[in-house]
């Protein structure tokens, strides 16, 4: 246990000599704004998420199955707008490769006009979402949220990925000594990973049914500004962390 909470520990506060220096926290905001942003899509959009894409390839199948309260339609945008937001990261990750501060903190600025560009017109439109409002919002974030995985697999930091939590979970399994492995594992971090999007989750639900459907949004792009606020200097460090893996 102590392992756990030691591992925990220095995920939320990381030793500056890390080989991801000050990384960790900013992927476990990134992984809380996954659960906030993918509560809205749900509750607010239908059953579609605009981060989680397994779950799209999902719903696809029951759409076509003809399920009711899933729409092809919405799946296969939000798939699509997501493959454009990777493609816009991946060309921020290769263009700045040589400097991972630079590259997420740039990655951070577009997630961020994105998402609050969601918001602004989630607020101004009227519940529930239909028509222009409903794929506009879509492609708004799944944009958003394809930038921010392409930047997360470009920095690699183990075990934050920000929003694939199925390997970080069996991790936490397979590698523990239950299983026959060396126990800890990066079990904190893990954990910590998967505790954040639920945050994220709880706190986008309840802002969607007590608060008003654009109030998640609200949230995650207060977040996403916090996060590129704290970029600034990370941006322009020489430090070892920032060079390629």
């Amino acid at each position: 246990m102590a392992g756990v909470l030691h591992d925990a520990w220095t995920t939320v506060v990381p030793d500056p000599t890390d080989r991801h220096g000050p990384l960790p926290p900013l992927m476990l905001a990134l992984t809380v704004v996954t659960g906030l942003v993918d509560a809205f899509s749900y509750l607010a959009l239908g059953h579609v998420f605009v981060a989680n894409m397994t779950g799209n390839v999902v719903f696809s199948g029951f759409a076509v199955a003809g399920t009711p309260g899933f729409s092809l339609a919405a799946s296969l945008t939000a798939l699509a707008v997501f493959a454009v937001g990777a493609l816009l990261g991946g060309r921020i990750a290769h263009r700045t490769q040589a400097h991972r501060g630079r590259m997420l903190h740039r990655a951070l600025v577009l997630e961020t006009v994105l998402v609050l560009a969601a918001y602004v017109i989630a607020q101004a439109a009227t519940a529930p979402y239909t028509g222009a409002v409903l794929y506009g919002l879509i492609t708004l974030l799944g944009l958003a949220m394809g930038v921010q995985n392409a930047a997360a697999r470009e920095l690699a930091v183990p075990d934050l990925t920000t929003t694939v939590l199925t390997l970080t979970l069996t991790g936490v399994a397979s590698d523990s000594r239950a299983a026959g492995g060396a126990g800890g594992g990066r079990a904190g971090r893990r954990l910590l990973s998967a505790g954040a999007m639920c945050a994220g989750a709880i706190g986008g639900a309840v802002a969607v049914l007590h608060g008003g459907p654009a109030l998640p949004l609200l949230f995650a792009s207060l977040l996403l500004a916090a996060a590129t606020a704290a970029t600034f200097a990370p941006a322009r460090s020489d430090a070892p962390w920032t060079k390629p893996l």
